[in-house]
């Protein structure tokens, strides 16, 4: 087994069955029900799936790379959501990873100090 610790401990088995589909062949509305969908199951804490688009296993792994405080996880998650439904909606096709997410707020906090 292969563990994926930091936002929410999720296990994953080795040999999953991914879902290869082409940048250019993903629909933004399917994105957004897909990645709303995997925002649901990491704020409840258990994700009770095998299959995953490739974009969804890069944004879990980069989940974990940002080692959020448990503390503020779910805050941080619920404001990288809605930022991410706002790109979708305005013609994303990718979503934004949480690091691209929270260095971008970052970059605005050090602009307005």
């Amino acid at each position: 087994m292969t563990s994926i610790s930091g936002a929410c401990k999720i296990r994953l088995r080795v040999g999953l069955v991914f879902q290869i589909m082409s940048q250019a062949q993903l629909d933004p509305e399917a994105v957004l029900l897909q990645f709303n969908r995997l925002m649901r199951e990491l704020l409840r804490g258990q994700i009770s799936r095998n299959t995953f688009q490739p974009w969804e296993i890069e944004l879990l792994l980069d989940i974990e790379n940002c080692a959020l405080k448990e503390a503020t996880r779910e805050s941080t998650l619920k404001r990288y959501q809605k930022a991410v439904q706002k790109q979708l909606l305005r013609g994303g096709t990718v979503p934004l990873k949480l690091s691209e997410f929270l260095r971008s707020k970052g970059k605005k906090k050090a602009a307005l100090s």
